[in-house]
């Protein structure tokens, strides 16, 4: 199972292993109390794409988008799939600092992650076969 959480929420014992998807370590926030696992830089926005994007929800399709072809293009696809495999054995917690919970990198990478997981069930909701 793949979740998704703010940084500056309570960690808890459900959240399973809390990878922190940022390339900057969030504000505020020790890394005790963050109880991050991994820190995984490598799956985050580039810098460039973070700031273009700003968190802006208007921009948010073309930043799927994007975000999407830079994680093709860098590799990290492989370790997307890793996680997938993963996820159906053990509860992985995606952690971002964004205080905006439904336009963020997470959000995009337990998509992936999910469509990867599940490829004939998306297949079927597009239609496909």
């Amino acid at each position: 199972m793949i979740r998704i959480q703010r940084v500056y929420r309570e960690p808890s014992s459900s959240d399973g292993v809390r990878i922190l998807v940022d390339r900057v370590w969030p504000r505020g926030i020790s890394k005790e109390r963050a109880r991050v696992v991994e820190w995984r830089k490598d799956l985050a926005p580039t810098t460039s794409l973070r700031k273009w994007f700003g968190h802006e929800p208007a921009r948010w399709i073309e930043f799927r988008r994007r975000y999407r072809m830079e994680l093709t293009r860098s590799g990290m696809m492989d370790e997307l799939r890793k996680l997938a495999r993963l996820s159906p054995k053990r509860t992985i917690t995606f952690v971002y600092g964004a205080a905006d919970e439904e336009h963020n990198q997470a959000v995009v990478l337990k998509e992936l992650i999910d469509e990867l997981a599940c490829p004939q069930s998306r297949a079927a909701e597009r239609g496909q076969s």
